[in-house]
């Protein structure tokens, strides 16, 4: 049992030569004199007892978590290991199995004393970028054959400043590198980059000891899990930004991703998605009102970032980003013009269309309902207006009318449907079983709680397949899940998001801490945490699952499993899966689109393994070519297919263009709504066959 050391002998125990170095590196810089307050002392104590009582999981507060906590906020200041030097490192190293100790006392200056040396550190490095740039970009030598190290993760600590001056001086002629192959000349490339670095540096000058105290402290509680984390009075004052990420204005849903801010997901019905120019992984670097002169935001906080791209409805944003599509290094960027409004309940409303299969030189009608979102009015419901929408309500009133069309069977569409409601979905779930169980919800207490649908038989039970891909998450995995568990669907599509954990906020002192204290379990008693829905059937997923989803966030939580409650009679899928399987994969294996998505799919995963890049521009503009030269074969080969005319050279987006016409893409068109008809009539024909015999 360590014994806690108060904090005026807390530098002692690193010895003489540790405390001169920290004075040594001391400076009249304008954090120097940032201390944690009461207030902070009295949150972290609050919330360090919260963690301990009601979290889901409990784990003890000891030294292995003082280690995981040691390892996360030094991995969130210094991600790619390019600020601190070794000699930094074995000066904290004695502080990494004490955090525990530390938080059980309310002892909150190593994490400040921690903090507050990766600004000293951040500052010099960004002094040696502008005196780098002050010489001019010309005097960069392209032709020295060159290479940086891009994936640091794992690299080891610079030994000393001369060490780090040297990976500084190489990173920055990557950022100049970058820049002059995306086709800017040199002046614009030393503006944009001294722009920049001076910008970084004014925001270090704006630092405040609730950024630290807030960094620290999520740095403890998101080694609990990912979605556990202490929101400052600030922060908490905006539950949209904080809670989900989602932009009000836009509808997108962000995340930090090292210096650039990343689209995760686009909402259903909003802005950003109508405009049909931004993508799941896309890179925000630029942001500006209206016509007003774009602001790089390349090293902003994600807070900063969106307080920029928030506004009035009716008013336009302009967002410079790096497509997702581009190769690692390209930075190669595009402007979207975004006009802000409300997500209305209207346009996330689920929608019917039909569409005719030629299969096997028969024709077959299928329904397809696709629902962008588990929706409710909840003001209209509590009041008591009859005629309130819900997503149940509208696919009813839609499944009884494709039953007045005669379609043969219906695929359920949730791609790209990131939840919403749970009532929502269980009494979805209660339009296709008949009574019983749809969610388990496990409590911290290890208490499950089993909601049911009462409403007694089913009201469609016919036959149907369930879309889905890695951005259908939470209510759509409750909903995609209870479809497999009581083998009422055939599940298509891509691995789910997996967030199967359910969260609270808690009010403090000081701000509000968000905390996890419950996980959804499936009917069959496997957890949608993490692992999400598999498929019975898979298609080649459009993005990589490596970079989106619950798994890749960090200290997610694991699948796991608990007690079933329903005993589900045999599956009826079961005897033809292989089969099903097996027809799909000979109809896909030269589609145009599946093929397409897969090399895609293929190049991306190939490009981000690369772990250095060269800094010989003739080097890279050759790689540069050929990525290009990859993409355009596969972009030329589909168009081929499609009867269109194939490209001279990569579309560049127009950022005046007006967004595709939804009214004038059919779903017959897509490859992936058809092959899952194809699939559903498959399986009608085989069973059918059995069932003749």
């Amino acid at each position: 049992m360590k014994r806690f050391l108060p904090r005026t002998a807390l530098l002692l125990v690193l010895g003489a030569t540790a405390l001169t170095s920290f004075a040594a590196t001391s400076s009249p810089n304008a954090w120097s004199g940032l201390q944690p307050d009461r207030e902070q002392v009295i949150a972290s104590l609050n919330i360090v007892e919260l963690l301990k009582r009601h979290h889901y999981s409990k784990p003890p507060l000891n030294d292995e978590r003082s280690a995981k906590i040691y390892d996360s906020y030094l991995k969130n200041l210094d991600p790619a290991r390019m600020y601190f030097t070794a000699a930094d490192i074995k000066e904290f190293a004695p502080w990494r199995t004490q955090f525990d100790d530390f938080l059980k006392t309310g002892e909150l200056d190593p994490g400040f004393t921690m903090y507050k040396r990766h600004l000293d550190r951040v500052k010099e490095r960004l002094d040696f970028a502008l005196a780098m740039l002050g010489k001019g970009v010309d005097k960069i030598d392209f032709k020295a054959d060159e290479t940086l190290e891009i994936d640091r993760e794992k690299a080891a600590w610079a030994k000393n400043s001369t060490a780090l001056d040297d990976l500084w001086r190489r990173k920055v002629k990557d950022e100049v590198l970058r820049l002059k192959i995306s086709g800017k000349d040199d002046k614009a490339i030393q503006e944009q980059l001294t722009k920049r670095y001076k910008n970084q540096l004014m925001r270090l000058e704006q630092t405040r000891g609730e950024d630290i105290f807030q960094a620290y402290i999520n740095a403890f509680a998101q080694t609990y899990d990912p979605h556990t984390q202490y929101l400052s009075p600030d922060s908490a004052e905006n539950f949209d930004i904080n809670m989900s990420l989602s932009l009000e204005g836009i509808g997108a849903v962000l995340q930090s991703d090292n210096d650039f801010v990343k689209i995760v997901r686009l909402v259903p019905a909003g802005p950003a998605e109508k405009s049909k120019q931004l993508s799941p992984s896309d890179k925000i670097i630029g942001v500006a009102q209206g016509k007003d002169e774009i602001v790089d935001v390349v090293g902003w906080r994600l807070d900063e970032v969106v307080k920029l791209i928030r506004g009035p409805k009716g008013s336009q944003v302009r967002l410079e980003v790096i497509p997702a599509s581009n190769a690692p290094n390209d930075q190669t960027s595009k402007i979207v013009t975004i006009t802000r409004e409300a997500v209305k309940l209207e346009d996330q409303a689920a929608k019917k269309s039909v569409i005719d299969i030629d299969h096997e030189g028969r024709n077959y009608k299928l329904g397809i309902i696709d629902v962008p979102a588990f929706y409710l009015d909840f003001k209209a419901y509590r009041s008591g207006d009859p005629n309130y929408k819900s997503t149940t309500r509208d696919v009813k009133k839609l499944i009884g009318e494709l039953q007045k069309e005669h379609v043969d069977g219906i695929v359920i569409d949730l791609r790209n449907n990131g939840g919403g409601s749970l009532q929502e979905a269980t009494e979805l779930t209660g339009l296709f079983i008949d009574q019983g169980p749809t969610v388990l919800v496990r409590n911290s207490d290890g208490r499950v709680d089993v909601l049911d649908d009462d409403e007694g038989n089913a009201f469609y039970t016919g036959p149907m397949a369930v879309l889905v891909n890695r951005l259908s998450a939470s209510a759509s995995e409750i909903f995609a899940g209870a479809m497999q568990d009581y083998h009422r669907a055939l599940i298509l599509g891509g691995q789910t998001f997996g967030k199967g954990t359910v969260q609270t906020i808690q009010p403090l002192n000081h701000g509000e801490l968000k905390l996890t204290l419950a996980k959804f379990y499936r009917v069959s008693g496997q957890s949608t945490q993490h692992q999400g829905v598999i498929p019975d059937i898979t298609y080649p997923s459009i993005v990589d699952d490596k970079e989106i989803g619950e798994s890749a966030l960090p200290d997610s939580m694991p699948w796991d499993t608990i007690r079933p409650v329903v005993k589900v009679e045999a599956n009826p899928f079961r005897p033809f899966l292989e089969q099903l399987r097996s027809r799909h994969d000979a109809r896909t294996l030269s589609n145009a689109d599946f093929v397409y998505a897969r090399e895609r799919l293929a190049l991306a995963q190939e490009l981000m393994r690369e772990k250095t890049v060269t800094l010989n521009e003739a080097k890279r503009r050759a790689q540069q070519t050929s990525i290009e030269n990859r993409q355009l074969a596969m972009e030329n080969t589909l168009r081929k297919s499609k009867g269109q005319e194939p490209l001279k050279e990569l579309k560049k987006e127009d950022e005046n263009a007006l967004p595709d016409d939804d009214s004038k893409t059919k779903p017959q068109d897509d490859a992936y709504l058809t092959e899952s008809g194809h699939i559903l009539i498959d399986y009608l024909n085989l069973d059918s066959a059995v069932a003749k015999h």
